[in-house]
C-alpha cells in the first residue's frame, strides 16, 4: 500500500513538474501546440475527406449492383485431339446467348441463407425483350426479381420517382430514360414482346431446310412505377416485374439465372467469391473483378492518405523533438538541482516525456475539433456533392496519434536529460 502511495506521489510530482517547465516559456509551448493543432487538423480534415469520397464513388458505381453474383459457369469448347503429322483447323463460333438456368437453384438458396457473412441473397431472372408502345419500339433488359429480397439488396424503393414498387401480376416498374422515350408514365399500358427460349434439342437434329421457326409472345402489362437509378444506360433498359411473372414471360418456369449477393463488408467480396464458387460449383463475380480500375482509384487515395498522414505526423514529431531538446539544453541546471536532490534518471526521463505528451494532447484536442469544424463548414457551405461523414472515432484516432507521436519524439530528449551529470548539469550557465 505504501509502495502504491509513493508512486502516486512520485507520478504527480513529475506531472507538476512537467507543466510548470512548459509554462514557464508560454510563447515556445503555444507556438509547438498551435503546431501540433495544424497537424491533427489536416489529419482529421484529409482523412474525412477522402472517406467520403470513397463512398460516394463506391455508392454512385456499385449502390445499384450485387456484391456477388453466382451463375451457370460457361461452357469449356470440346477440342479434338490431333494425331500424329496432322494439324486440326477448328473454327470457333460464338454460341447465340441464351439464358442460362441455375439447376436446384432452391436448395442453393436455402443453403446461402445460411451463411451469417451474407447479409442477403436474392434470385434473379434476367433476359432480352422488346418494349412497344404505338409505334415506337425499344430493347430492354427484363428482370425478375423477389421484391422483398431484392430491395434488401438494392435500395430500389428509394429510386421510385412515381407510382410503386408493388409488384403484381400483370405490373413492371420501368427507368425513367426508357419512360421518357416511350412517353409512358405510372398508370399506363405497355406491351413486352418475349421469344421462347431456344430449344437446343429439337433443333440440333434438324435438317439445314428445316430452320427452326420462333414466335414472338406480346403480353400488355401496365406500368406501376417509374424508377430513376442514376445511370442513363440502366435507366434505359431495365424492365423490372415480379419473378414468377418473368418465369412464364421468358419460358423458364419456377428457373432462376443469377443468384446475387450483398454482404456486410464491401471489400471482403473477392475472397467470399472464391468461398461460394467452391462452395455451390457456380461462377462467381465479384464487384471487385469487375471494376478494376475503382478499385485500383481507391488504393490509390487511400495509399496517399496515409502518406500525407505519414508526413505529417513526421513533421510534428520533428517539431516536439526540437523544442524539448531547446528545453533539456535550457533546463540543464534545474535538471541538475533535482538529480541532487535524489530524483532517479527515471523520473527526469518521465519528466520530459510528460512534456511530449501533454503537449501532443493539448495540440490534438485543438487540432481535432479545428478538423471536425472544417469538415461541417465543408458539409454546410461547399460544392455539396458529397457530404463528409463525421465520425467520433475519428476524433480519438486523431488525438490517440498526436499523443503517441508526441511521446516518441520527446524519447531522445528525455534520455538525454536523464543522462545528465548532476554536478556538472549544477555548474552549467
Amino acid at each position: 500500500m505504501n509502495a502504491l502511495l509513493a508512486l502516486k506521489n512520485s507520478l504527480w510530482l513529475e506531472w507538476k513538474i512537467a507543466l510548470r517547465f512548459l509554462l514557464d516559456n508560454r510563447l515556445q509551448t503555444l507556438m509547438i501546440a498551435i503546431g501540433i493543432a495544424v497537424g491533427a487538423a489536416v489529419i482529421v480534415f484529409i482523412t474525412a475527406l477522402v472517406t467520403g469520397l470513397q463512398s460516394n464513388i463506391v455508392e454512385k458505381t456499385i449502390g445499384n449492383q450485387a456484391h456477388i453474383r453466382l451463375s451457370v459457369p460457361d461452357p469449356a469448347n470440346t477440342l479434338p485431339s490431333a494425331t500424329p503429322h496432322t494439324t486440326v483447323l477448328v473454327l470457333e463460333s460464338k454460341r447465340a446467348r441464351t439464358v442460362k438456368t441455375i439447376p436446384n437453384w432452391p436448395l442453393v438458396l436455402s443453403a446461402l441463407d445460411l451463411r451469417s457473412d451474407l447479409s442477403v441473397v436474392s434470385p434473379l431472372l434476367s433476359g432480352s425483350a422488346q418494349a412497344i408502345r404505338g409505334q415506337a419500339r425499344q430493347a430492354i433488359q427484363l428482370m425478375g426479381i423477389d421484391v422483398a429480397r431484392y430491395t434488401r439488396l438494392i435500395p430500389l424503393r428509394s429510386y421510385v420517382r412515381s407510382g410503386s414498387l408493388n409488384l403484381r401480376a400483370g405490373q413492371v416498374v420501368i427507368g425513367s430514360q426508357l419512360a421518357a422515350d416511350l412517353g409512358v408514365q405510372s398508370g399506363d399500358k405497355l406491351v413486352l414482346e418475349t421469344l421462347p427460349p431456344l430449344a437446343a434439342s429439337g433443333t440440333a437434329n434438324r435438317a439445314s431446310s428445316e430452320a427452326p421457326t420462333t414466335t414472338a409472345t406480346h403480353t400488355t402489362v401496365q406500368i406501376a412505377g417509374i424508377v430513376s437509378l442514376g445511370s442513363s444506360e440502366l435507366d434505359r433498359t431495365l424492365v423490372y416485374a415480379d419473378l414468377k411473372q418473368t418465369q412464364f414471360l421468358l419460358g423458364h418456369p419456377g428457373a432462376v439465372s443469377v443468384l446475387e449477393i450483398r454482404i456486410p463488408h464491401l471489400f471482403d467480396a473477392e475472397t467470399l467469391a472464391g468461398q461460394l464458387g467452391r462452395q455451390t460449383g457456380l461462377k462467381a463475380e465479384s464487384w471487385m473483378s469487375k471494376n478494376g480500375q475503382l478499385l485500383n482509384a481507391l488504393r490509390s487515395q487511400l495509399l496517399s492518405t496515409r502518406m500525407i498522414r505519414g508526413f505529417v505526423a513526421l513533421s510534428v514529431a520533428l517539431g516536439i523533438a526540437s523544442v524539448l531538446a531547446v528545453s533539456v539544453v535550457q533546463r540543464t541546471r534545474e535538471v541538475g538541482i533535482l538529480r541532487a536532490m535524489g530524483s532517479q534518471r527515471g523520473q527526469i526521463l518521465r519528466i520530459f516525456l510528460w512534456q511530449g505528451a501533454l503537449l501532443g494532447l493539448l495540440g490534438s484536442l485543438v487540432g481535432a475539433t479545428l478538423g471536425l469544424g472544417l469538415v461541417e463548414a465543408f458539409n454546410r457551405f461547399g460544392p455539396k456533392l458529397f457530404v463528409i461523414p463525421v465520425e467520433s472515432s475519428l476524433f480519438i484516432e486523431a488525438m490517440l496519434l498526436s499523443t503517441l507521436t508526441g511521446l516518441l519524439a520527446a524519447a531522445i530528449p528525455a534520455r538525454r536529460a536523464a543522462r545528465l551529470d548532476p554536478a556538472t548539469a549544477i555548474r552549467y550557465v
